[in-house]
């Protein structure tokens, strides 16, 4: 029985050896086109499978004999029941499921796919896939009916399962993929939907002549395919890329729309702010923000060109962290604003780094208080408040007294004791706006902002007694320690710092002098000998 050029089954399997073509020639892009994306090798195999499919159906039906159709159909089949686990798999590396795809999973996928090639080939010892294959009466061509067996609804359950299951995943992702894209999903949704349809069309006897449609709509899903990588770089510029660079940054990035709503954030991120769920797409950043930062809420401004920046501190889990924020607006190609990205760097190593360093420029290692270049630094600072405010200050110098005796009668370990022991009366003793500094050795300095001459003699005086009155232990023995104290204040406000501490110096020698353990002030005489120098 002969087949003219112009009747539908020839014009039929014209289109069908058209979809056969344009898979080879995705199949052949596919192994050619270099890429990072993991899944464009199931994309190749996926398409080598479909012109399997499609060249042994466009056999089938040039068919003259059963025997022939049988033939073909088993060719068929090693092609496509492989299709749908493929299409699966290549979803799920588009998305960034490549967790979830181990060789003993990739593998157990194509289990019921091999045993329905088995079922195929073997069906006439069995009759599990066909129960019978029979001649369709009156039809100009030979054409094939079936009579479908208990395997042929496993293998048409699992495809479509397999196909719905790579929807459902596509459906999932899109709210968390950029709109850029979209039109890449939306090509693969249908690639993968028009196949559904055809089959479901097929099963319920909807199709012209009671043909298969997969062929011809697997080429007009090539077609897509083929258009949407010209246009869209399908599978090359993908999600995955995502995944490799947006996933993989050390630093969270999180990705706003014009409202201040989440649109995206990668897996950084979410260490870094728990409240970071897949619910939280679509919430303002206000409401995830003060959840975690102790600061408040970042603001922004609304010039594109400002690149806003600030260090935040952020307590999770019982631990401080560090956090240096930049937000930065995002343009589209026109130059308007479409909606603004924040990195969160985390600087906790580099911020207790910085602290430790400026820990151990500014204090003296073994009392813990100011050493004389901080002193001095901070000091310069309170004289300059006091000078603009109008307020007295005043300064203290103060010795211990006969303090190498204790060393070389008791040793420096303990000499570094009462050097400790020392500090501690004068933190318990002192006004809390007190500056505290070690001037050197076993000689001291305090600064008193509001105090005069007068109250800064009378914090002097009982800070003589707290020393006295209070002894030092050590190896169970009392060490009575005495200290020398002198005195003065800022007389003017063009006073220098370093004539005021002279002043207090020589008030301190004039204790020393007339017996230790004693508060002298300096007196005025001193105060204008210092200035007219």
């Amino acid at each position: 029985m002969s087949m003219t050029f112009n009747s539908p089954i020839s014009q039929y399997i014209i289109f069908v050896i058209i979809s056969g073509v344009l898979s080879v020639l995705l199949a052949i892009y596919a192994y050619y086109n270099k890429t990072n994306f993991k899944g464009m090798k199931v994309f190749m195999w996926s398409t080598i499978l479909s012109a399997v499919y499609s060249f042994a159906y466009a056999f089938e039906l040039a068919s003259e004999s059963l025997r022939e159709i049988r033939f073909w159909i088993n060719i068929e089949y090693i092609g496509m029941p492989f299709i749908a686990p493929c299409c699966l798999l290549m979803v799920m590396h588009y998305v960034g499921l490549d967790k979830f795809i181990t060789p003993k999973k990739t593998w157990g996928l194509f289990v019921i796919p091999a045993i329905t090639l088995l079922m195929v080939i073997t069906n006439d010892y069995h009759h599990w896939f066909y129960k019978a294959l029979y001649l369709r009466p009156n039809t100009p061509t030979p054409m094939v009916d079936v009579v479908p067996g208990l395997w042929y609804y496993m293998h048409g359950s699992y495809s479509s399962g397999s196909l719905f299951a790579s929807l459902f995943i596509l459906a999932r992702s899109w709210r968390k993929t950029k709109s850029i894209y979209r039109k890449q999903m939306i090509t693969l949704a249908i690639g993968i939907s028009l196949p559904v349809l055809g089959s479901l069309s097929y099963v319920l006897g909807l199709t012209p002549l009671g043909m298969d449609p997969v062929p011809i709509l697997m080429c007009i899903t090539s077609a897509l395919y083929l258009a949407s990588i010209f246009s869209t770089s399908l599978l090359t510029v993908a999600p995955i890329a995502r995944e490799h660079i947006f996933e993989s940054m050390r630093d969270g990035v999180l990705v706003l729309n014009l409202e201040n709503q989440i649109m995206d954030f990668n897996g950084a991120a979410t260490q870094i702010i728990p409240a970071l769920t897949p619910l939280a797409i679509g919430q303002k950043l206000d409401d995830i923000w003060k959840r975690g930062a102790e600061s408040g809420a970042f603001s922004f401004g609304v010039d594109p060109s400002v690149l806003h920046e600030q260090e935040l501190k952020w307590i999770r889990g019982g631990e401080t962290f560090y956090y240096r924020i930049r937000a930065s607006n995002l343009l589209k190609p026109n130059g308007q604003l479409a909606g603004k990205t924040i990195v969160m760097i985390d600087v906790t190593e580099h911020t207790l780094l910085q602290n430790k360093l400026r820990h151990l420029a500014e204090i003296d290692g073994l009392t813990s208080i100011y050493n004389r270049t901080s002193f001095m630094e901070k000091s310069r600072h309170l004289l300059n408040a006091a000078h603009q405010t109008g307020q007295p200050i005043s300064f203290i110098l103060f010795d211990i007294d006969y303090f190498k005796q204790i060393n070389d009668r008791y040793g420096h370990s303990v000499g570094d004791f009462a050097l400790q022991h020392i500090v501690s009366i004068c933190q318990q003793t002192l006004p809390k706006d007190a500056l505290l500094g070690r001037y050197g050795g076993e000689e001291f300095a305090i600064g008193l902002p509001g105090a005069t001459l007068a109250e800064a003699g009378q914090a002097a005086e009982q800070l003589r007694k707290e020393i006295a009155g209070n002894p030092m232990y050590s190896s169970a023995k009392a060490i009575t320690i005495t200290a020398s104290f002198g005195v003065s204040q800022a007389k003017t406000a063009d006073v220098p710092l370093e004539a005021l501490l002279s002043e207090a110096d020589i008030a301190l020698y004039r204790s020393k002098h007339y017996g230790r353990n004693a508060v002298h002030l300096a007196n005025a005489e001193q105060a204008h000998a210092n200035e007219e120098k």
